[in-house]
């Protein structure tokens, strides 16, 4: 029997699925797993890091192997297909919802994103029951609706009637009238997340919000991911979206290229767009006037 040590680089404020199926696979191989706690020795320890941007753990590791893996240290790296298709350990975590891809790549191309070049254009990677254990899940399928493997499987969701979350949003421009009947099927954990990334997503947002609440699909919102790169381009886009009456959520650009810092302005536009309080009752013109004196370099949004 190993002593196996799991070490989440990027810290614990969201479950690493990598390390949930390295623990079931070597749970189920009769080793010892545990968070590494740097107390004691291992025979193997598993660095899992998701973000380029997330600080390297400097601290010395008492085990006989360490090795990384994840998007932070490498976008080649992969887990073998035995431990990539096993169900999750989710008591490494103590979720009460599981967790999950049907479907990995992406058919897009987008100048923020690593998935095309990691995981290749969209393609089927999962049926529901491969890591179904309860009612609730997560899936983090990039672009579920462009698979027609990912389309079945919402189907087959509807059927069980799971509650679910697509919590890297679906793709506005594929929603079509077929689509939005097909969603109104399913339960919602939370949010339906779609993205409003430049102006030209613009009318597809707009299109697939109406085409879904035409259909009663009846989420408990709708949610809507903004890239803030050019503030102007940003900011006709939050005007638009309070207009909708969707949830913007603004996430900064980062160059994953060079790992740059996203600006100041950048950061402070996202703080004013997702501190709701302020964002209904303060305009983007006036916050940005004092923001710059509140803000530091470095500050997280």
């Amino acid at each position: 029997m190993a002593k196996i040590g799991l070490i989440d680089v990027d810290g614990h404020n969201y479950p690493n699925l990598a390390l949930m199926k390295l623990s079931a696979w070597h749970k189920a191989h009769g080793d010892d797993v545990e968070m590494w706690l740097g107390l004691e020795r291992y025979d193997r320890v598993y660095k899992s890091k998701v973000f380029t941007f997330t600080h390297e753990m400097l601290t010395v590791i008492q085990s006989d192997e360490v090795i990384k893996g994840g998007t932070g240290y490498s976008i080649t790296a992969q887990l073998p297909d035995e431990i990539e298709h096993i169900c999750p350990d989710y008591d490494l975590y103590n979720l009460d919802y599981s967790l999950g891809f049907l479907t990995r790549g992406c058919s897009r191309k987008c100048e923020w994103c690593v998935v095309p070049e990691k995981e290749g254009m969209i393609h089927a990677h999962a049926d529901i029951n491969e890591f179904a254990r309860h009612r609730d899940i997560v899936l983090m399928d990039n672009n579920v609706l462009a698979c027609e493997h990912g389309l079945r499987q919402i189907e087959k969701i509807a059927a069980l009637n799971y509650r679910v979350d697509f919590n890297q949003g679906l793709d506005a421009r594929l929603i079509d009238d077929s689509i939005a009947r097909l969603l109104a099927k399913v339960k919602w954990l939370k949010s339906i997340r779609l993205a409003c990334d430049d102006v030209a997503m613009i009318p597809h947002v707009q299109r697939a919000v109406e085409l879904l609440r035409w259909h009663n699909v009846t989420p408990r919102n709708y949610f809507v991911y903004v890239l803030v790169k050019d503030i102007k381009d940003a900011l006709e886009r939050i005007r638009f979206l309070k207009m909708l009456n969707v949830d913007p959520f603004a996430q900064p650009f980062r160059d994953f290229e060079t790992n740059s810092e996203p600006t100041l302005e950048q950061k402070a536009f996202a703080r004013w767009v997702n501190h709701k309080a302020i964002y209904q009752s303060v305009l983007w013109e006036d916050y940005r006037g004092n923001s710059h004196d509140n803000m530091r370099e470095g500050e997280a949004v």
